[in-house]
């Protein structure tokens, strides 16, 4: 049977991040994919013009209808919006809903501004992180979490640990923006419940990055639909995204941090 997964995760109009993005991915990987949409973006390379939030209670219908009719068995979320929301697929997760639940925070934008109310955070960390088989937070969204910095290798380790003890069964802290002491590789950092190890590529000098994080979270979700176990989805995930930044690296869409090559066009 066709494997299925599913996204719940905020629209990006501009088609480089968010559900846009998942879908595409699921897609590569030979996966069937589902979506419950949790907010509308305006938004282009450029930026994010505005955002509306859909009521938890419809983000929930979403859901319910999917796994009634086309049982998943794998589950990503993006972009939450509300505490209302991420307390909702938080109690759909406490009831076994969601399996194989790759939960990546989305909380912080790439120009550092916070995304999420503070009563959200607090909800991502009491309620839906022990609910994960894998957590993706990029630096910053660790450094929220962890409410502290994180500047070094040694800080990015201690932060995956620190994530994991909070109750998913796998961490990996993101390394898309440098660490001070690899500043031309680009180091993801796996807790696996017992041990932290490094995922290495070089870096690629590109300011077409929009969507890494999404793209990582939907292909480790993939790749678990597809049976596999947490440590061969992060691999299966960091060498996908490593490929996608390479192929759009020269890209020219819109006048912003542009898309990967998701499905890789350039060769």
């Amino acid at each position: 049977m066709l494997p299925r997964a599913l996204t719940i995760a905020g629209s990006d109009s501009g088609g480089g991040a968010g559900i846009q993005a998942d879908l595409k991915v699921f897609t590569v990987f030979g996966v069937y994919g589902t979506s419950a949409i949790t907010a509308l973006t305006a938004q282009n390379t450029r930026g994010v013009r505005g955002v509306v939030a859909i009521p938890a209670d419809f983000v929930v219908a979403q859901v319910d209808a999917v796994l009634e009719d086309l049982p998943v068995a794998a589950v990503k979320t993006g972009m939450l919006a509300t505490a209302d929301i991420v307390a909702a697929v938080a109690k759909l997760a406490a009831a076994g809903r969601l399996p194989n639940l790759v939960v990546d925070p989305v909380m912080v934008a790439s120009s550092g501004d916070r995304l999420l109310e503070p009563q959200a955070e607090r909800a991502y960390i009491e309620a839906l992180l022990p609910h994960a088989v894998l957590a993706t937070p990029n630096l910053r969204e660790a450094e929220v979490l962890l409410d502290g910095p994180i500047r070094t290798l040694a800080d990015q380790h201690a932060a995956a640990a620190a994530l994991g003890a909070l109750g998913p069964g796998a961490v990996v802290v993101k390394g898309g923006h440098a660490v001070a002491d690899a500043p031309g590789e680009a180091v993801d950092v796996v807790w696996d419940g017992a041990a932290t190890y490094e995922l290495r590529v070089p870096r690629v000098d590109t300011g077409n990055n929009h969507g890494t994080g999404c793209t990582f979270a939907a292909a480790a979700a993939a790749t678990l639909a597809r049976g596999a176990d947490v440590g061969a989805a992060c691999r299966a995930a960091k060498e996908y995204v490593s490929r996608a930044v390479a192929g759009g690296a020269t890209w020219h869409l819109g006048a912003g941090h542009g898309p990967l090559d998701h499905f890789g066009w350039a060769g």
